[in-house]
């Protein structure tokens, strides 16, 4: 900036000095009380398939690991997997919201969450840095599963975490992204559920937040109503919303891997709109955060 730059050249120009370093300042509290923390990210939804959605979220990434974060990213891919499964002429079936995964599906599933969908999510932080490390639950053991239904074929639920492999690359200061195969103790590969790995993986690493971004604002307490964003609730609180018919359809499994998040080990979960640019920082460096926050009792009303 020239010695000829006015105060009204920086307004004009949409500098807004004042309202950035406040920014900053506000963020700096929690930069200090998040340092060294491990981060879960469940990316998915419009986050994933908007491109521009897509290079804001790297770009948040990079920045948590800049400031000392150690984040983790765990991804899904159902619609490019039917995607792909209807270019290659196979119709999808589906029974209680679970894709059927005969052999043929399970091998287009590995293709497009491990060679495709997990490769773009590092190219895109690569972009950054040689930071990201793409990995599949298969690899080093990291999650066992068994078969979920007959039924459903190749559908799997986990057995248990062995986090050993990603402990090792935070150790590195690397970026894992996890594709969400997982496979049992003969090597048969099963496709599993991203919020559940998402689950299950922050607790076994103990993580300060396993974060699902979604395409809702949050837990709304009237489905049609988004002021009704419930900002905190506990896993008792969760369950009495269930159980009332509140917490309805589609929300019961990502409700569900947030209680498991949090009873397995992490500190918190939370349910994020990925709609929103810069969402992960709005809601770990500011004041008043976003979306929804779901602890296993009340904090005493304070963020963290």
């Amino acid at each position: 900036m020239s010695a000829e730059t006015t105060a009204q050249d920086v307004a004009d120009r949409g500098f807004e000095p004042s309202r950035r370093a406040q920014s900053l300042i506000e963020a700096l509290p929690y930069i200090e009380q998040f340092r060294g923390a491990i981060v879960v990210v469940k990316f998915g939804g419009n986050a994933m398939i908007d491109p521009e959605l897509s290079k804001t979220f790297a770009e948040d990434i990079v920045l948590l690991r800049s400031v000392g974060l150690k984040p983790v990213v765990v991804h899904g891919g159902g619609p490019q997997i039917g995607e792909l499964l209807s270019k290659l002429g196979k119709e999808s079936e589906f029974r209680d919201g679970l894709r059927v995964t005969d052999a043929e599906t399970l091998d287009v599933a590995r293709m497009v969450l491990v060679g495709k969908v997990g490769r773009d999510i590092v190219g895109a932080i690569n972009v950054h840095g040689a930071y990201a490390v793409g990995l599949s639950g298969e690899d080093g053991g990291l999650i066992e599963a068994t078969a979920r239904n007959p039924e459903l074929g190749f559908v799997g639920d986990i057995v248990s975490v062995n986090p050993n492999i990603v402990e090792r690359l935070l150790s590195e200061e690397m970026i894992p992204v996890i594709s969400t195969i997982g496979s049992d103790s003969t090597g048969q590969a099963y496709n599993i559920n991203a919020d559940t790995v998402a689950g299950a993986l922050a607790g076994a690493l103990a993580a300060e937040k396993a974060i699902y971004l979604t395409d809702v604002p949050g837990l709304l307490a009237n489905v049609d109503d988004p002021a009704s964003l419930i900002a905190q609730a506990t896993i008792p609180e969760l369950r009495a919303l269930i159980d009332d018919g509140t917490i309805a359809g589609g929300m019961i499994p990502k409700v569900t891997a947030c209680i498991e998040a949090v009873e397995s080990g992490a500190n918190a979960a939370h349910m994020l709109d990925g709609r929103v640019p810069h969402v992960l920082l709005l809601e770990l460096f500011t004041d008043a955060g976003i979306g929804t926050k779901i602890t296993a009792a009340r904090d005493g009303g304070e963020k963290s």
